[in-house]
């Protein structure tokens, strides 16, 4: 295969964060988790303290969502909630920024708004991923196109201290044509341009649309370090299959179906 076991494995946040996910089900995902040895789970903050008591001893990492999933908090509510993330053990943050603010241009706010939450991470160890949801920025903003406005985006995230960048939520539904809601999530174009806007101590996270091994092992290959998954174990299984049956892994997978 073309990349080890761990290398995709160790990219995986396995994803908890349905609203209608029990506690039976949080606990069953932390198992999983630990059962395929990713990165981390992603949890939301008040199973934080309980998933660190799952996960002990397993290397598998606690992440927190801060502001989750719309960004709209105020920036002190957004820092506090940092604080009781760490203090209950939660190894990384994944914060969403205010998007209206940033559509606004209010540049100020929004690098204001990373900062508090990347201090007080910091503060306590953790480290912290920025979720721009580009579903939602699809037309640009702030006279400026799409692909600058995320750029620009990767620049005042890099300089309030994020540790990644993060393309998604997963739940960033925007209204379509007939009335329904969907979202594309991570893409390989934004993977590229938000890998190629940051300097190499910032990281680029996947989320939304990567549902197989061919979509992991493209975030990879395009540069990602981490990617959001429910389909952890179908991705992980299929790698054990191939590995079993001497398949090389060079494959021409895409990103971009939709789900998280």
């Amino acid at each position: 295969m073309k990349y080890s076991y761990s290398d995709l494995a160790k990219m995986i946040d396995h994803s908890l964060l349905h609203p209608a996910m029990t506690d039976a089900d949080l606990e069953a995902g932390c198992k999983l988790a630990a059962k395929y040895q990713v990165a981390s789970v992603c949890i939301k903050p008040y199973a934080v303290k309980q998933a660190v008591e799952w996960l002990q001893g397993s290397g598998v990492l606690v992440g927190c969502v801060i502001g989750f999933p719309q960004g709209n908090s105020t920036t002190e509510s957004k820092r506090y909630e940092t604080q009781l993330a760490c203090q209950d053990g939660a190894n990384e943050i994944d914060m969403v920024i205010n998007v209206g603010k940033a559509l606004s241009g209010d540049w100020t706010y929004v690098e204001a708004d990373v900062k508090a939450v990347s201090d007080e991470a910091h503060k306590h160890g953790a480290k912290v991923k920025v979720i721009f949801e580009n579903d939602y920025l699809t037309a640009g903003g702030a006279g400026l196109s799409s692909d600058d406005f995320k750029r620009k985006l990767c620049e005042i995230c890099e300089r309030a201290g994020a540790d990644w960048v993060k393309t998604s939520t997963g739940y960033g539904f925007v209204k379509q044509a007939d009335g329904s809601y969907n979202y594309k999530g991570a893409t390989e174009h934004d993977l590229a341009l938000m890998r190629a806007s940051c300097s190499p101590k910032v990281q680029v996270k996947a989320a939304g649309g990567v549902r197989d091994l061919d979509g992991l092992i493209r975030v990879r290959d395009l540069g990602g370090t981490r990617c959001g998954a429910t389909a952890t174990a179908a991705m992980m299984d299929d790698y054990r299959k191939r590995e079993a049956a001497g398949e090389t892994g060079e494959t021409a997978g895409k990103i971009g179906s939709g789900g998280y």
